[in-house]
């Protein structure tokens, strides 16, 4: 594929050619084709899809080629079930999902993961003595199903805590603010803010510190699919990156966000400019996005070594069997590139 694909002359672009030119046979170049692809999100629009967001905004999807289809997920959308049902392309979804794949026999894989850090976190009460994951021995823990099945297990068994601790988490404040002893789940960017705006300055464990270091906000995609469309999946991870590098930068650094900001707000009207605003510097401080591999190789990217450091943890606790090919749980031949690398 060559640049000239996509672009349109500049004379046609700036109103300068004549008439007769406009209206000759094959003097206006055709509109390139764009490859459609659709990608499914895990959650409702926010900040942690940011860059998607952005490279739809800012065209530059549109400049790879490509007329991308952006879905959000919910709490009734299932974005594997999507992919491996063929109603999408690709998914949003995070390292042990895909290692969830290889373990089912599931020929899906992940080729991308912005998130260098997961930012699931577990939230405390101040002055209550939490200064750790060993310092909730005895409380009550409010998780939702899915992480009693894939971080929480590590948590305890390295940490010296109890199934006896877990409470249903219902996605609502009101039982963690009711009680100074509770700790709940949240995700980095959402249920912290939403505390202080209650009055509590909370406590944050971040999960990845525990030593459970998942990737999040992947890229999943089906086998056939990528050995089919490899350059055009491609071409939406590079993008994407970019996308993400130029929503992390903001206006600071010079881009526009305004736009993608639109589309979140457009997509899940709960979702406020202060929430946006808190989301995003969250990633930036935590370095959620750009820490890690992504610092020397670029957003997006995926080692062996760190693959094998997640296979190695959740097979530790049962969450993956020990004799697994872990390694065909991914493919990150399609980053690496150095796009917005710190």
């Amino acid at each position: 594929m060559t640049a000239e694909r996509f672009i349109v002359s500049r004379r046609v672009a700036l109103g300068l050619a004549t008439g007769p030119l406009l209206v000759a046979a094959g003097q206006v170049r055709a509109q390139p084709r764009l490859d459609k692809v659709s990608f499914v999100t895990n959650w409702r629009a926010q900040a942690e899809h940011g860059g998607f967001y952005q490279a739809q905004a800012a065209g530059l999807y549109r400049a790879a080629g490509l007329e991308v289809e952006l879905r959000s997920g919910g709490p009734q959308i299932n974005p594997a079930q999507l992919l491996i049902g063929g109603r999408v392309d690709m998914a949003m979804g995070n390292g042990l999902g895909a290692l969830g794949f290889v373990r089912e026999g599931i020929p899906f894989l992940c080729v991308a993961a912005v998130f260098q850090k997961d930012p699931v976190v577990l939230i405390g009460h101040p002055g209550q003595g939490i200064d750790g994951f060993a310092s909730l021995k005895g409380r009550p823990v409010l998780i939702s199903a899915e992480p009693r099945v894939t971080w929480w297990p590590y948590v305890r068994q390295k940490f010296g805590l109890s199934d006896e601790q877990v409470r249903p988490y219902t996605f609502s404040l009101a039982p963690f603010l009711a009680d100074k002893r509770v700790v709940q789940q949240g995700y980095l960017g959402s249920e912290p803010f939403s505390i202080r705006q209650q009055g509590v300055e909370p406590v944050v464990l971040l999960v990845h510190d525990s030593g459970f270091q998942d990737y999040g906000t992947t890229i999943n995609v089906g086998a056939k699919t990528l050995a089919e469309r490899r350059e055009v999946i491609g071409r939406f991870v590079d993008a994407s990156m970019a996308g993400w590098d130029q929503y992390l930068k903001g206006k600071a650094g010079g881009f526009d966000t305004d736009g993608a900001n639109r589309l979140i707000r457009q997509q899940n009207p709960d979702m406020g400019e202060d929430l946006i605003a808190y989301g995003t510097e969250m990633m930036n401080k935590e370095g959620i996005v750009r820490s890690g591999d992504a610092a020397r190789l670029g957003i997006g990217a995926m080692t062996e070594a760190r693959w094998q450091a997640l296979y190695e943890a959740a097979a530790q606790v049962g969450v993956v069997p020990r004799a697994m090919e872990w390694r065909r749980a991914f493919d990150a031949g399609l980053v690496g590139k150095g796009i917005g690398k710190a």
